[in-house]
């Protein structure tokens, strides 16, 4: 082969490489642009509609402007009962899938197929079972724990195969050292494996916290909407979505308008600043396991 046939070719593998690297950059660009567009959008009609006032007060038709405070609490309480019950369910799924179960198993086979086929399922679907089962079935009605118990089924498709690739990217090595030493499963487990993971176990708890703030059809099915702050987990609800929703089907007034952006503007900066949050604690716990 000629050096001018061999410079030709290199010419077009570089070529080529320019190309790739350029689509790649576009698409990363493209994606990172549309969230900060939907961000500036949201923000820049809601920002001055917030208030110290319509994030603390009651709701109530009386004022100007109804103050979204008994949401946020009941946004809070969905989200706490929903990952007290998903994430350990979900991390020991994913701790008996990667550490205890048989490699192909038929066993495996079914958990995994379960678990995609849940994460497939429509949340209408997930809201309408939990009704029928949480409200009518149990008699938990139209509450909190109703919408918890069904946010938390919802979300465990995420937390598991989010956890088990996180526990699958901890080297080998550990693990074989551990039993070098004489130590358990158990004790590699829980003071070796999970700490080692413990960034991308956070990262399914994002994830899954996302998911449970931005649900509107299984909460509204399972939680009803009762515009007040709920004195236990047996009391009805409304989330800040359930709330956007409301407002978002009636829209009659200008207020209404006001007060949709204003909530779809506390939904946005609540959900970053848990983002922030998390990333920042999983960096940190990252550097002290390392």
């Amino acid at each position: 082969m000629s050096i001018q046939v061999q410079s030709q070719l290199k010419q077009a593998r570089v070529n080529k490489d320019r190309f790739l690297n350029a689509m790649i950059w576009f698409a990363a660009s493209l994606t990172v642009g549309f969230l900060f567009w939907i961000i500036w959008y949201i923000l820049s009609n809601g920002l001055q509609f917030v208030d110290w006032k319509f994030v603390t007060d009651d709701y109530t038709r009386t004022g100007d402007q109804a103050g979204i405070f008994p949401m946020i609490v009941s946004t809070v309480y969905m989200v706490i009962a929903s990952i007290a019950v998903a994430a350990p369910l979900g991390i020991m799924t994913a701790i008996y899938l990667t550490e205890y179960a048989k490699v192909g198993s038929r066993l495996v086979k079914v958990i995994r197929f379960c678990t995609e086929s849940l994460a497939g399922i429509p949340s209408i679907i997930f809201g309408l079972f939990g009704m029928t089962f949480f409200v009518a079935i149990l008699g938990l009605g139209f509450s909190i724990l109703s919408g918890a118990l069904t946010l938390s089924i919802l979300i465990l498709p995420v937390i598991i195969r989010t956890t088990e690739e996180a526990l699958m990217a901890v080297p080998s090595t550990y693990r074989e050292g551990s039993y070098a030493l004489g130590s358990s499963k158990i004790y590699t487990i829980w003071r070796l494996i999970l700490p080692s993971a413990t960034p991308g176990i956070l990262t399914s708890v994002i994830l899954s916290i996302g998911r449970v703030i931005g649900e509107s059809a299984p909460v509204f099915l399972t939680a009803g909407m009762v515009a007040r702050i709920p004195d236990s987990l047996l009391d009805s609800g409304r989330t800040l979505t359930v709330h956007l929703y409301k407002l978002t089907t009636e829209l009659f007034t200008i207020d209404e308008w006001n007060q949709a952006y204003g909530t779809a503007t506390v939904l946005i900066v609540v959900v970053l600043l848990i983002n922030m949050f998390t990333k920042l604690l999983a960096s940190r716990i990252s550097k002290a396991t390392y």
